[in-house]
């Protein structure tokens, strides 16, 4: 039977040969599914750029339907959705100014992990005796800058300890 080749972008598979692959690679099918995969990846400034150049699909707004659906050059997107996508970039824009005002009122995370590297260092070399002044240190080491806080979906060994500390059990709960 022989080889095969599979077209991720096209969800078929055919013969492997070099005139089948370079027939199917320079056909309108793969180009168009090949584009709309790569679509689905673009930034939504790009695509509200896009939509706002084009004017709206007369067939689209009238049938709903268009024959020529993402390779159509008129724009299918109403005008709730292009208000929804202005809304949602003026979010992420706001989103990145404050991170970033945020990051030149607060100290950098770097300044932060090297104070907490001396303080440890400092630590071990003293032994366990605390004093006031080691207390004062811990709650400012308690102080975490809050680009920490923004990452999204950290894993839970990168998340800080809650206010009150960790819970520790005095039973032996694996038995």
């Amino acid at each position: 039977m022989g080889k095969r080749y599979y077209c991720d972008y096209c969800d078929r598979s055919f013969q492997d040969n070099m005139h089948n692959r370079k027939k199917h690679l320079n056909g309108v099918q793969h180009h168009r599914a090949k584009k709309t995969w790569f679509d689905q990846f673009r930034d939504s400034a790009a695509i509200l750029h896009d939509e706002e150049i084009k004017k709206p699909c007369r067939k689209f707004l009238q049938k709903g339907i268009c024959d020529f659906s993402p390779n159509c050059r008129f724009s299918h997107m109403s005008e709730e959705e292009l208000f929804n996508l202005k809304r949602r970039l003026e979010e992420q824009r706001q989103h990145k100014e404050d991170s970033e005002h945020r990051m030149i009122s607060g100290r950098s995370i770097g300044e932060w992990l090297s104070k907490r590297e001396k303080k440890k260092a400092a630590l071990g070399s003293k032994g366990d005796l605390k004093t006031k002044e080691d207390n004062e240190e811990d709650e400012a080491e308690r102080d975490i800058p809050q680009q920490l806080f923004s990452i999204p979906d950290l894993p839970p060994s990168l998340l800080p300890p809650p206010p009150g500390g960790w819970r520790v059990s005095t039973s032996t709960e694996w038995g």
